[in-house]
């Protein structure tokens, strides 16, 4: 595997840095400001750069187990996503936060199974953040229903979303017009995207792009449109 990602860097050098030199001696000369921090987890099956077709620069991304934000709890204790974020807000100045969940999510699958007999120093936990959506969720079910993973995905990024605002200097930001706050879903197996309507509370779809022949083939219906005189001859 070490070999893997040293040919992976040879290959970045060779392509990517080759054609983006520039931007890369900006980004270190100039340091990095981007826009938006998106919080996502650390699957490797997630991987944000390459599904909003980002450059380097463009993203502050925050990842850990289940995309998961603790809530504002200023402490003697480590805390390395909210450090991220009071990094990415107060200091960078983002614009955009960003929540994002994925499907087959491993830590939100593992949140409803009874795992006493398993070995754990950090990750359950971790988890535990994630219970309150879990119990709101099985509120609303019928007793001893299965949960709904899909459902709980998305329960535990609006959870994610509400802590976010538990944190003084975000609530403050987003009041004033200064920082927005959005939910995702990824769907891996499609590469479907879901945003989180804050109206509806409800996620819905991004429409897929139109294919390129298609643009193509709008584009040329609509010149020879153009080009037709009323009676239907030609322009000259």
């Amino acid at each position: 595997m070490l070999k893997d990602l040293i040919e992976g860097f040879r290959e970045f050098r060779r392509t990517n840095f080759k054609q983006q030199r520039g931007l890369f001696r900006t980004l270190a000369w100039a340091g990095q400001k981007p826009k938006a921090a998106l919080i996502t987890c650390c699957d490797s099956r997630v991987d944000p750069t390459l599904i909003f077709a980002a450059q380097p620069g463009d993203l502050f991304v925050i990842r850990n187990v289940a995309n998961l934000v603790p809530p504002y709890k200023p402490n003697q204790d480590y805390h390395g996503t909210s450090a991220a974020l009071e990094f990415a807000v107060r200091e960078l100045g983002v614009q955009l936060l960003v929540v994002m969940g994925h499907s087959q999510c491993g830590g939100v699958a593992a949140l409803p199974k009874d795992r006493s007999d398993q070995k754990s120093d950090f990750v359950d936990h971790w988890m535990s953040i994630a219970e309150p959506a879990l119990t709101k969720l099985r509120a609303g079910m019928p007793e001893g229903a299965e949960t709904d993973l899909p459902e709980l995905e998305r329960a535990v990024v609006r959870l994610s979303l509400d802590n976010l605002r538990s944190f003084p200097w975000i609530a403050e930001a987003e009041k004033e017009g200064k920082l927005s706050l959005c939910g995702m879903l990824f769907d891996v197996a499609d590469a479907e995207l879901h945003v989180l309507d804050n109206a509806t509370g409800q996620f819905q779809p991004v429409s897929p792009p139109r294919p390129r022949f298609h643009a193509a083939l709008t584009a040329t219906t609509a010149a020879a449109v153009d080009g037709r005189h009323e009676d239907g001859t030609v322009h000259s």
